[in-house]
Protein backbone atom coordinates (compact mmCIF):
# COMPACT_ATOMS: atom_id res chain seq x y z
CA UNK A 1 0.00 0.00 0.00
CA UNK A 2 1.65 2.90 -1.27
CA UNK A 3 0.78 7.09 -0.01
CA UNK A 4 0.35 9.85 -2.08
CA UNK A 5 2.67 12.78 -0.59
CA UNK A 6 2.31 16.06 -0.54
CA UNK A 7 4.77 16.36 -3.10
CA UNK A 8 3.16 13.90 -5.73
CA UNK A 9 0.76 15.12 -8.28
CA UNK A 10 -2.62 12.62 -7.06
CA UNK A 11 -3.69 10.80 -10.24
CA UNK A 12 -7.14 11.67 -8.95
CA UNK A 13 -8.09 15.15 -10.45
CA UNK A 14 -11.30 17.45 -9.23
CA UNK A 15 -11.69 20.69 -10.30
CA UNK A 16 -14.16 23.52 -9.48
CA UNK A 17 -14.27 27.43 -10.90
CA UNK A 18 -16.02 29.49 -8.38
CA UNK A 19 -18.87 31.19 -10.73
CA UNK A 20 -18.30 35.11 -9.54
CA UNK A 21 -22.20 35.40 -10.67
CA UNK A 22 -24.04 33.07 -8.90
CA UNK A 23 -27.97 33.83 -8.33
CA UNK A 24 -29.49 34.65 -4.96
CA UNK A 25 -32.05 32.17 -4.88
CA UNK A 26 -31.75 29.82 -7.57
CA UNK A 27 -29.84 27.46 -5.37
CA UNK A 28 -33.76 27.05 -3.63
CA UNK A 29 -34.74 24.98 -6.62
CA UNK A 30 -32.17 23.59 -7.85
CA UNK A 31 -33.29 20.17 -6.41
CA UNK A 32 -36.23 20.52 -8.52
CA UNK A 33 -34.27 21.67 -11.48
CA UNK A 34 -31.37 18.55 -11.13
CA UNK A 35 -34.40 16.20 -11.38
CA UNK A 36 -33.53 14.96 -14.81
CA UNK A 37 -30.11 14.33 -13.92
CA UNK A 38 -31.14 12.46 -10.66
CA UNK A 39 -33.22 9.94 -12.88
CA UNK A 40 -30.02 9.55 -15.10
CA UNK A 41 -27.58 9.31 -12.35
CA UNK A 42 -29.57 6.74 -10.45
CA UNK A 43 -29.41 4.01 -13.65
CA UNK A 44 -25.63 5.47 -14.21
CA UNK A 45 -24.93 4.11 -10.79
CA UNK A 46 -26.27 1.22 -11.19
CA UNK A 47 -23.54 0.53 -14.19
CA UNK A 48 -21.05 1.86 -12.24
CA UNK A 49 -21.55 -1.06 -9.28
CA UNK A 50 -21.86 -3.51 -12.24
CA UNK A 51 -18.93 -2.26 -14.19
CA UNK A 52 -17.08 -1.86 -10.98
CA UNK A 53 -17.60 -5.81 -10.17
CA UNK A 54 -16.36 -6.93 -13.16
CA UNK A 55 -13.92 -4.99 -13.43
CA UNK A 56 -12.71 -6.63 -9.99
CA UNK A 57 -12.70 -9.87 -11.48
CA UNK A 58 -10.68 -8.78 -14.59
CA UNK A 59 -7.87 -7.12 -12.25
CA UNK A 60 -7.56 -10.16 -10.29
CA UNK A 61 -6.93 -12.51 -12.78
CA UNK A 62 -5.18 -10.11 -15.51
CA UNK A 63 -3.93 -7.19 -13.41
CA UNK A 64 -5.57 -4.51 -15.44
CA UNK A 65 -8.52 -2.33 -15.77
CA UNK A 66 -10.66 -2.48 -18.85
CA UNK A 67 -9.85 0.60 -20.41
CA UNK A 68 -14.05 0.50 -21.60
CA UNK A 69 -15.27 -0.25 -18.19
CA UNK A 70 -12.24 2.36 -16.74
CA UNK A 71 -13.43 5.15 -19.06
CA UNK A 72 -17.26 4.47 -18.13
CA UNK A 73 -17.01 4.39 -14.46
CA UNK A 74 -14.70 7.91 -14.82
CA UNK A 75 -17.58 9.49 -16.86
CA UNK A 76 -20.10 8.65 -14.07
CA UNK A 77 -17.95 10.20 -11.29
CA UNK A 78 -17.56 13.37 -13.60
CA UNK A 79 -20.81 13.47 -14.21
CA UNK A 80 -21.82 13.20 -10.51
CA UNK A 81 -19.43 15.86 -9.41
CA UNK A 82 -20.67 18.36 -12.24
CA UNK A 83 -24.36 17.70 -10.79
CA UNK A 84 -22.90 18.00 -7.19
CA UNK A 85 -20.76 20.84 -8.25
CA UNK A 86 -24.73 22.76 -9.56
CA UNK A 87 -26.63 21.72 -6.30
CA UNK A 88 -25.78 21.12 -2.88
CA UNK A 89 -22.47 19.73 -3.01
CA UNK A 90 -20.97 22.89 -3.60
CA UNK A 91 -23.18 25.40 -5.43
CA UNK A 92 -20.45 26.37 -7.17
CA UNK A 93 -22.32 27.30 -10.16
CA UNK A 94 -25.55 28.26 -12.13
CA UNK A 95 -24.68 27.07 -15.38
CA UNK A 96 -26.75 23.41 -16.00
CA UNK A 97 -25.00 20.59 -15.83
CA UNK A 98 -24.56 18.78 -19.71
CA UNK A 99 -25.85 15.38 -20.01
CA UNK A 100 -22.52 13.42 -21.33
CA UNK A 101 -20.16 11.19 -19.50
CA UNK A 102 -17.39 13.06 -21.19
CA UNK A 103 -15.38 16.23 -20.32
CA UNK A 104 -16.46 19.22 -21.91
CA UNK A 105 -15.40 23.16 -20.50
CA UNK A 106 -18.26 23.55 -17.67
CA UNK A 107 -16.21 25.02 -14.58
CA UNK A 108 -16.30 21.16 -12.17
CA UNK A 109 -14.15 18.46 -14.01
CA UNK A 110 -13.05 15.18 -13.06
CA UNK A 111 -10.55 13.21 -13.87
CA UNK A 112 -8.36 9.99 -13.19
CA UNK A 113 -5.06 8.83 -14.84
CA UNK A 114 -5.61 5.02 -15.95
CA UNK A 115 -3.41 2.66 -14.38
CA UNK A 116 -1.05 0.39 -16.63
CA UNK A 117 -0.98 -1.94 -14.27
CA UNK A 118 -2.99 -2.81 -10.83
CA UNK A 119 -2.43 -5.28 -8.19
CA UNK A 120 -4.05 -8.59 -8.43
CA UNK A 121 -4.03 -9.53 -4.31
CA UNK A 122 -4.80 -5.87 -3.17
CA UNK A 123 -8.15 -5.82 -5.26
CA UNK A 124 -9.54 -8.34 -2.51
CA UNK A 125 -9.11 -6.18 0.13
CA UNK A 126 -9.06 -2.16 -0.94
CA UNK A 127 -12.84 -1.44 -1.16
CA UNK A 128 -13.71 -3.05 2.62
CA UNK A 129 -10.63 -3.83 4.47
CA UNK A 130 -7.87 -1.29 3.50
CA UNK A 131 -10.75 1.91 3.06
CA UNK A 132 -11.88 1.24 6.35
CA UNK A 133 -9.77 4.25 8.33
CA UNK A 134 -11.19 6.46 4.72
CA UNK A 135 -14.44 5.45 5.10
CA UNK A 136 -14.81 6.40 8.59
CA UNK A 137 -13.54 10.23 7.87
CA UNK A 138 -15.75 10.41 4.76
CA UNK A 139 -18.38 9.29 6.97
CA UNK A 140 -18.09 11.91 9.73
CA UNK A 141 -18.80 14.78 6.52
CA UNK A 142 -21.11 12.98 4.52
CA UNK A 143 -23.32 11.16 7.23
CA UNK A 144 -26.36 13.17 7.74
CA UNK A 145 -26.71 14.37 11.31
CA UNK A 146 -30.08 14.53 13.11
CA UNK A 147 -31.74 17.97 13.38
CA UNK A 148 -31.59 18.76 17.13
CA UNK A 149 -35.49 18.77 17.48
CA UNK A 150 -35.37 15.34 15.86
CA UNK A 151 -32.70 14.49 18.17
CA UNK A 152 -34.63 15.14 21.50
CA UNK A 153 -37.68 13.70 19.72
CA UNK A 154 -39.38 10.83 22.06
CA UNK A 155 -41.48 9.10 19.58
CA UNK A 156 -43.31 5.85 20.56
CA UNK A 157 -44.86 5.22 16.92
CA UNK A 158 -43.55 1.93 16.19
CA UNK A 159 -41.56 1.72 12.76
CA UNK A 160 -40.67 5.52 13.48
CA UNK A 161 -37.60 6.64 11.85
CA UNK A 162 -36.29 9.86 11.55
CA UNK A 163 -34.81 10.69 8.24
CA UNK A 164 -34.18 14.41 8.83
CA UNK A 165 -30.77 15.93 9.29
CA UNK A 166 -27.78 17.39 6.75
CA UNK A 167 -24.47 16.58 6.92
CA UNK A 168 -21.72 19.12 8.09
CA UNK A 169 -20.52 19.23 4.05
CA UNK A 170 -24.29 19.93 3.72
CA UNK A 171 -24.18 22.28 6.50
CA UNK A 172 -21.00 23.78 4.78
CA UNK A 173 -23.32 24.47 1.62
CA UNK A 174 -26.46 25.80 3.10
CA UNK A 175 -23.96 28.45 4.95
CA UNK A 176 -22.85 29.67 1.31
CA UNK A 177 -26.27 29.56 0.09
CA UNK A 178 -27.39 32.07 2.80
CA UNK A 179 -24.30 34.10 2.57
CA UNK A 180 -25.59 34.25 -1.64
CA UNK A 181 -28.92 34.81 -0.79
CA UNK A 182 -28.09 38.01 1.44
CA UNK A 183 -24.79 39.29 0.01
CA UNK A 184 -24.52 38.06 -3.34
CA UNK A 185 -21.39 35.98 -1.77
CA UNK A 186 -20.00 33.21 -2.00
CA UNK A 187 -16.82 33.37 0.87
CA UNK A 188 -14.26 32.14 -0.77
CA UNK A 189 -12.74 30.66 2.11
CA UNK A 190 -15.73 28.83 2.73
CA UNK A 191 -16.14 27.43 -1.12
CA UNK A 192 -12.40 26.63 -0.85
CA UNK A 193 -12.83 24.09 2.20
CA UNK A 194 -15.77 22.87 0.34
CA UNK A 195 -14.42 21.52 -2.27
CA UNK A 196 -11.28 20.16 0.01
CA UNK A 197 -13.66 17.91 1.11
CA UNK A 198 -15.04 16.92 -1.79
CA UNK A 199 -11.94 16.38 -3.35
CA UNK A 200 -11.48 14.04 0.22
CA UNK A 201 -14.73 12.06 -1.14
CA UNK A 202 -13.90 11.44 -4.41
CA UNK A 203 -10.25 10.60 -3.83
CA UNK A 204 -11.71 7.80 -1.59
CA UNK A 205 -13.95 6.67 -4.35
CA UNK A 206 -12.01 6.07 -6.58
CA UNK A 207 -9.44 4.26 -4.33
CA UNK A 208 -12.87 1.57 -3.35
CA UNK A 209 -13.96 1.28 -7.01
CA UNK A 210 -11.09 0.12 -7.48
CA UNK A 211 -9.40 2.31 -10.32
CA UNK A 212 -6.37 2.94 -8.56
CA UNK A 213 -4.14 1.30 -6.04
CA UNK A 214 -2.71 4.43 -4.41
CA UNK A 215 -4.09 5.05 -0.84
CA UNK A 216 -5.87 8.18 -0.53
CA UNK A 217 -3.95 11.11 1.49
CA UNK A 218 -4.93 12.32 4.58
CA UNK A 219 -5.02 15.52 3.66
CA UNK A 220 -7.33 18.08 2.92
CA UNK A 221 -6.14 20.00 -0.34
CA UNK A 222 -8.18 22.97 -0.09
CA UNK A 223 -8.81 25.36 -3.32
CA UNK A 224 -10.36 25.31 -6.75
CA UNK A 225 -7.92 23.17 -8.39
CA UNK A 226 -5.61 20.08 -7.90
CA UNK A 227 -2.29 21.21 -5.04
CA UNK A 228 0.65 21.95 -8.00
CA UNK A 229 -2.01 23.13 -10.59
CA UNK A 230 -0.88 25.81 -12.80
CA UNK A 231 -3.62 25.89 -15.24
CA UNK A 232 -6.72 24.85 -14.73
CA UNK A 233 -7.10 22.11 -17.03
CA UNK A 234 -5.07 18.24 -16.94
CA UNK A 235 -4.25 15.87 -19.26
CA UNK A 236 -7.86 13.77 -20.50
CA UNK A 237 -8.22 9.92 -19.46
CA UNK A 238 -9.22 9.84 -23.50
CA UNK A 239 -8.35 12.87 -25.73
CA UNK A 240 -11.01 11.92 -27.72
CA UNK A 241 -13.74 12.02 -25.54
CA UNK A 242 -12.93 15.93 -25.08
CA UNK A 243 -16.60 17.32 -26.16
CA UNK A 244 -17.27 20.97 -25.91
CA UNK A 245 -21.36 21.85 -25.84
CA UNK A 246 -23.19 22.87 -28.77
Amino acid sequence: MTSITPLDTSPVRLTGELDPQISRGLWLVKWILAIPHYVVLAFLWIAFLVTTVIAGFAILFTGRYPRTLFDFNVGVLRWNWRVAFYTYSALGTDRYPPFTLARTDYPADFDVAYPEHLSRGLVLVKSWLLAIPQLIIVALFTANIPFWWEATRNDSTPGYQSTAGISILGLLVAIGGFFLLFTKKYPQGLFDLVLGLNRWLYRVITYVALMRDEYPPFRLDQGQHEPGDTEPDFPTTRPDLVTTPA
